[in-house]
């Protein structure tokens, strides 16, 4: 083999080398850049999960406080009800006892 073949060979080597250094290299790069995106992409997944139970919440809270207004309303007409019930009955009961005293 002559030299200038040695050389080319040798030549040929080191370029490979350096490509496969460099194809190494930007599949590092590749990789760390993926995994950086990925990272951003659950973060905000995340942040997004977070805003929509926070909206949920308030929503579900909305809904309690009114139907629990409502609920209050309803049994504060059903108290009046058996209050003014209950008035007339003692009321009766009242007008019972006076009548056995008189008439006894």
């Amino acid at each position: 083999m002559s030299f200038e073949a040695i050389s080319k060979i040798s030549q040929a080597e080191a370029e490979a080398k350096a490509g496969v250094a460099n194809a190494e290299l930007r599949a590092r790069q590749l990789a760390a850049d993926a995994e950086s995106a990925g990272k951003l992409a659950v973060e905000s997944a995340l942040q997004k999960a977070d805003a929509e139970l926070q909206e949920l919440s308030r929503q579900v809270n909305e809904k309690a406080k009114a139907q629990a207004a409502s609920i209050s309303g309803e049994l504060e007409k059903q108290k009046a009800a058996l209050r003014a019930k209950a008035g007339k009955k003692l009321e009766q009961a009242a007008a019972m006892v006076v009548e056995r005293i008189v008439n006894s």
